[in-house]
């Protein structure tokens, strides 16, 4: 779908299902419908997944989560439109990007349950390790970006952040270098409206977020983030702009975080159910799968067996993360903190095992 408008600043906001799933029919992509149904399903798996974590972090038998309810357009919609060559830097929340870049589903429940292993991919996925410091993820995507175009390879980077991430002084590092060196990389902040506890409006007195970009020289766009297909569409266009040479591009994606911060927080006391509820009325999934009938693509049937698939596939994998996670090293939490262990960890690593050894 050709978006040349949108990156010559003539567009501000793109849309293209409304909040009941009908599609602007001079918007609407010609997206083949196995790719349709691929990221439908993802999103379906995103959404069991989140909610399987939940459960186990209620019973014990997993630590603090960050759920990603209400984000599975935004954040499949924007996995799906990378080549397996692209890099990947993720935020604590964006399992489902995970999950659709191919990373073992197992795998992301042993980092949950507290081992640092989760998070040793498969050497053949371009995919960084998610950070829990906010931000500080961009920096690191703008220099790959820019390694690339170095090095001459026809690749790019999608990094992810939130709204609360724009106040940070590595956000505007990151855009700033990106700017300048007009690197291959796309800046896609899921703007869920907030930061913990922290409203949007306490953010920024920008009206947008995406305006932020005119002020280092390159593209922004914002995009109806609970809306897969205009999701996959821009971030598809600014990643094939990037690859071209083009230059960066910051996509701020609309949309809510049904649920708590994490499993630590408690949204009620921040946030009424008149807000949620509004947003409940543009749940990303009900809209796409209400698009996918409407074509003839999808039907009860067919959401009565993914689900079932899907709860399946979620179970298996549950039973074999706990398993990899009663192997857990205590002393790898001191070992994977840089390349080659610092003298001063190694002997808080010591006095942690004689402290062990002490205890039995």
């Amino acid at each position: 779908m050709p978006l040349t408008d949108v990156f010559q600043g003539k567009i501000s906001h793109l849309q293209i299902l409304d909040k009941d799933g009908k599609a602007d029919p001079k918007l609407e992509p010609k997206l083949p419908q196995d790719l349709l149904l691929r990221m439908y399903t993802y999103m379906v798996l995103a959404r069991a997944f989140d909610d399987k974590c939940l459960k186990l972090q209620r019973q014990g038998r997993m630590y603090t989560y960050a759920p990603l309810l209400g984000q599975e357009a935004a954040q499949i919609g924007s996995a799906a439109a990378l080549e397996p060559s692209d890099w990947m830097f993720p935020t604590y929340r964006d399992n489902g990007s995970y999950l659709y870049r191919g990373v073992p589903m197992k795998d992301l429940m042993v980092y949950w349950m507290g081992a640092e292993k989760g998070f040793q991919f498969p050497k053949d996925q371009n995919n960084y390790t998610a950070l829990i410091p906010i931000a500080t993820q961009i920096p690191h995507a703008v220099g790959a970006a820019w390694a690339a175009k170095i090095k001459g390879d026809k690749i790019a980077s999608i990094v992810y952040f939130g709204d609360g991430a724009t106040s940070e002084g590595d956000f505007h590092a990151g855009m700033n270098f990106a700017g300048v060196f007009q690197v291959p990389c796309v800046l896609f902040c899921q703007n869920n409206q907030w930061a913990i506890s922290v409203p949007r409006k306490k953010q920024t007195a920008s009206s947008t977020i995406a305006q932020k970009a005119l002020a280092y020289g390159f593209n922004g766009i914002q995009v109806d983030g609970n809306d897969v297909l205009a999701v996959h569409a821009v971030v598809h266009e600014a990643l094939k702009k990037a690859r071209e040479g083009k230059g960066p591009t910051l996509i701020e994606a609309l949309t809510y975080r049904m649920g708590a911060h994490t499993t630590a927080d408690d949204p009620t006391k921040y946030r009424t159910e008149e807000d949620v509820k509004h947003w409940q009325e543009r749940d990303p999934v009900k809209r796409f799968q209400t698009y996918l009938k409407n074509k003839g693509y999808w039907n009860d049937e067919l959401e009565k067996k993914t689900l079932e698939r899907v709860k399946q596939e979620i179970e298996k994998a549950t039973e074999a993360a706990e398993v990899e996670a009663a192997k857990v090293n205590p002393e790898e939490m001191f070992q994977y903190v840089y390349h080659q262990i610092t003298p001063r960890l190694e002997e808080q690593m010591e006095e942690m095992k004689e402290y062990l050894k002490s205890k039995g």
